[in-house]
């Protein structure tokens, strides 16, 4: 293997890992062996375990992103509406690779820069916050500022796939009306 390591087939590897044990399975010395060479070995590669998971989220947010600009319905409620359930059924079929996106987050321009977000997360947030500017808008929900909707509807619906991750095991009806019950609130929440 080590003839044709890369910075790809070290990210790819750890995604596999990330998939199949979790975020807290990665280490450079596993994934190291599990490519059969060093752990230095990846050091021609990669920066280190923070750069090998930077990596990772964001290719992930690169797969959101694509899930996202396929949603092209005309109506912002309805966008804001398939938007989030896309992102939770994201998060729920992809649960380590998504704590694994959130270690680096987008970059708001209400927050103080960190040095530590991504470009791609900035990218599928943005996408998120034109439907919500397109939507205050229109008159459809009522605020001065689209940037404090865009983040409350984030809240909601990121708090929501959170707390289907902890594993309760509802059904998939109770797992639909949670999503839907809280998408609707939300929206009503913010409607004029």
């Amino acid at each position: 293997m080590a003839g044709s390591l890369s910075r790809e087939s070290i990210v790819a590897i750890t995604r596999e890992l990330i998939e199949r044990e979790g975020l807290e399975s990665v280490s450079l010395r596993r994934i190291a062996g599990l490519l059969g060479v060093t752990a230095p070995a990846l050091y021609a590669h990669v920066n280190g375990k923070r750069d090998l998971l930077r990596a990772v989220a964001e290719g992930e947010f690169e797969r959101l992103i694509e899930l996202l600009e396929r949603i092209d319905d005309p109506d912002p409620l309805a966008r804001i509406r398939r938007f989030s359930r896309a992102y939770i059924e994201h998060a729920v079929s992809n649960p380590g690779l998504f704590r694994t996106m959130f270690l680096f987050p987008p970059s708001l321009s209400v927050a103080d820069a960190t040095g530590q977000e991504l470009p791609a997360a900035t990218k599928a947030f943005e996408i998120a916050h034109h439907a919500a500017v397109e939507a205050v808008d229109q008159g459809l929900l009522r605020s001065d500022d689209p940037l404090l909707v865009a983040l409350t509807l984030w809240t909601g619906v990121h708090g929501a796939a959170e707390v289907l991750l902890l594993g309760f095991g509802f059904d998939q009806d109770t797992t639909a009306a949670l999503i839907d019950s809280l998408i609707e609130t939300l929206i009503a929440g913010l409607r004029r």
